[in-house]
């Protein structure tokens, strides 16, 4: 089936779902901006602004399975196209309530866009070969530069002509880009070969078999801690630098769009360095390296006397805004990496269900999104420390190292004995 698939059928597969997913994703993080006025309009206390921010995350996380489902069984195009009309619409309501309650309905249907990740992935994969496949997933997954383009014009928009237009006009960017989707591209070879010879579709039900695998849930949690984390800290720095460390709205916009490029473009190198070196030995690195970054970034600024012999010694320890920024940065890259390496197992072991595992994957790592900008909100409001929520990041990278070591060590004593049972019955 691959073999018949020319190359400029490849590239214009990518490229439209790339852009397409960059759009969705401009409008799922569109509240990480027009969020911090309507925070101020409704006198918004950080709790209820982490759900505000997180309930686009949410929808679009939960919705990912049924979307990743929906993909392998009526294929990606219609299903694409559907999910960018949804969330245009939605957008452009958002311009018409006026209570928090009614923002958050909204926002849940702006979520929508979200799930577009889901269905991008089945979507793509179907155009490429196994060993092409880390490569083109990662290309495709620069669409998390969304984000940047949100926090780059979006502070703009919004300080010249007020958040109403930027909704509005990203709802109508987004209606633009599901027409030319439809008309620049085709159904995915899969679907094609499957109508011509008469076969139906796996029911729902039996695509959801592969969720048995517990190695699913440990890439759930691999995807939680490098894109969640990612999605959470997209939204939440221009809240951080602004209360932090004083930035104006359009400062902080500008810092956090470029921590989001950061943490996007290197995805596309991210996925060949998986197909290069294996998705194994990038995870191991990303852990390792989001473990040291984090733990630096929760140490809060601090002051400290030393009572000496000749009088007290004083002191402070605190990251400076450069050392803040480096720091970030490092951290975002290796994120990026994350990303790729996760997903580059997914069509290697689960080739015939890539919406379904890859769905509740982006699922459980978008849900990041959402549980985390909220959990922010919280630790702010109890601890009254900035930094606790790289703290929590802190917690959650250590736990995936842990997790992932063990297995790995499992597995290799696994294959160790079953390579000594079958040498001996040789």
């Amino acid at each position: 089936m691959i073999n018949t698939i020319n190359s400029s059928q490849q590239k214009r597969a990518l490229t439209a779902s790339t852009i397409a997913f960059t759009t969705c994703f401009a409008v799922w993080t569109i509240f990480s901006i027009i969020g911090l006025q309507i925070r101020k309009d409704l006198n918004l206390n950080e709790t209820e602004f982490g759900l505000l921010v997180g309930t686009p995350i949410l929808s679009g996380s939960l919705i990912r399975l049924v979307l990743g489902i929906w993909s392998d069984q009526y294929g990606g195009r219609i299903v694409y196209v559907a999910v960018m009309v949804t969330a245009a619409i939605a957008t452009f309501l958002l311009t018409t309530v006026e209570t928090y309650l009614m923002f958050l309905v909204t926002a849940l249907g702006i979520g929508v866009a979200g799930g577009s990740f889901a269905v991008g992935i089945a979507y793509t994969s179907r155009w490429f070969p196994k060993e092409k496949q880390g490569t083109a997933l990662g290309i495709f997954g620069l669409g998390n530069v969304g984000a940047a383009v949100t926090k780059f014009i979006a502070p703009f928009v919004m300080v010249a002509f007020g958040w109403h237009a930027v909704a509005q006009i990203w709802a109508a960017a987004l209606l633009l880009m599901a027409v030319i989707f439809w008309f620049v591209t085709e159904d995915e070879p899969m679907l094609q070969s499957r109508r011509n010879a008469g076969v139906t579709a796996d029911s729902f039900v039996k695509q959801l078999a592969p969720l048995k695998d517990l190695r699913v849930w440990r890439f759930s949690l691999y995807y939680f801690c490098v894109f969640g984390a990612f999605v959470a800290l997209a939204l939440w720095l221009p809240r951080y630098l602004v209360g932090a460390y004083g930035f104006d709205i359009k400062s902080a916009g500008m810092l956090a769009a470029a921590y989001s490029i950061f943490a996007s473009l290197f995805r596309a190198l991210g996925g060949w360095l998986s197909d290069r070196y294996g998705a194994r030995l990038l995870m191991y690195w990303t852990f390792i390296v989001g473990a040291i970054t984090t733990f630096f970034l929760s140490y809060p600024p601090t002051d400290y006397i030393v009572h000496g012999i000749k009088g007290d010694i004083t002191f402070s320890l605190a990251i400076e805004p450069l050392g803040f920024i480096v720091l970030l940065a490092i951290l975002g890259l290796f994120m990026s990496f994350g990303k790729a390496a996760v997903y580059k197992h997914i069509p290697v072991y689960y080739p015939d269900n890539v919406g379904a595992v890859g769905g509740t994957v982006g699922m459980i790592g978008g849900l990041g999104g959402f549980v985390l900008p909220l959990a922010f909100g919280i630790l702010n409001d109890l601890t009254g420390i900035w930094s606790s929520c790289f703290m929590l990041l802190f917690v959650l990278m250590m736990f995936s190292l842990v997790w992932m070591h063990l297995s790995v060590v499992q597995m290799e004593r696994r294959a160790i004995i079953e390579s000594t049972g079958a040498k001996t019955n040789d």
